[in-house]
């Protein structure tokens, strides 16, 4: 069964078996949340910031794992809060029994999942289209996160369609794929030189990215195959 989801600004598509697992990620989503808005109200300088963050003083789970991918990347904190919530979400998911938890925080997603699973690759209008990868089952949560330069709301100061980060650390994906779409410029060089971002990071398993007609590929990756994607597919506003 699957669900979509509004909390303000955080906006999710969440996939289990059964109905208990969608309502324990939106436990979560719900409760960290709230203590990210407290953290900010109490340091505000959190939410703008777009370079590496020092804690001051005690902090919230979601505070602390958002600041530790945000510092290894050089960017700022906010860079990882999709994939932060995802990954906490999931989670609660697997906590409360779920072998099968999806949640597709705006491209940023948290999965465990005991069947293959077939995801697409939104890239905008580029014209490399209807791509995607076969996930295969496995026993951990893993994180797959996309940024993009010409699709969505996310600051952004690269030129990437698609900016994909896989990593077992799906905070780290979050801001690796941010990093990484900023560092890409237009053409197929600029594809080629954007993996320097990534390719020296550990925890990063692999990246995808593609810019108009170029796709770029660096790493262990899924295997590639063709997806039906659709824009209402997206989880979005």
């Amino acid at each position: 069964m699957k669900e979509n989801y509004r909390l303000k600004e955080t906006i999710v598509t969440i996939q289990a078996d059964e109905r208990s697992y969608i309502e324990a990620a939106k436990e979560a989503i719900i409760y960290h949340r709230n203590e990210l808005e407290r953290y900010i109200s109490a340091d505000p300088f959190f939410k703008t910031s777009l370079e590496p963050y020092d804690l001051k003083g005690d902090a919230p789970e979601v505070v602390r794992r958002m600041m530790k991918a945000g510092n290894t990347m050089d960017i700022g904190p906010m860079s990882a809060v999709a994939g932060t919530i995802s990954s906490l979400a999931a989670e609660s998911m697997v906590r409360s029994g779920a072998s099968f938890a999806v949640v597709d925080n705006g491209g940023d997603i948290a999965i465990i999942n005991d069947r293959p699973v077939v995801i697409g690759i939104y890239a905008g209008e580029s014209p490399l289209k209807n791509l995607g990868f076969t996930l295969e089952p496995g026993d951990a949560i893993k994180g797959i996160c996309t940024s993009s330069g010409t699709v969505g709301p996310s600051i952004s100061f690269g030129m990437a369609d698609a900016a994909v980060v896989f990593s077992d650390d799906v905070s780290l994906a979050d801001s690796a794929a941010t990093a990484l779409g900023n560092s890409t410029g237009v053409g197929k060089e600029s594809v080629e030189e954007a993996f320097d971002t990534v390719r020296n990071i550990a925890g990063i398993e692999g990246a995808i990215v593609i810019q108009g007609g170029f796709i770029g590929f660096w790493g262990n990756i899924p295997e590639l195959t063709k997806a039906d994607v659709r824009y209402d597919y997206i989880t979005k506003a």
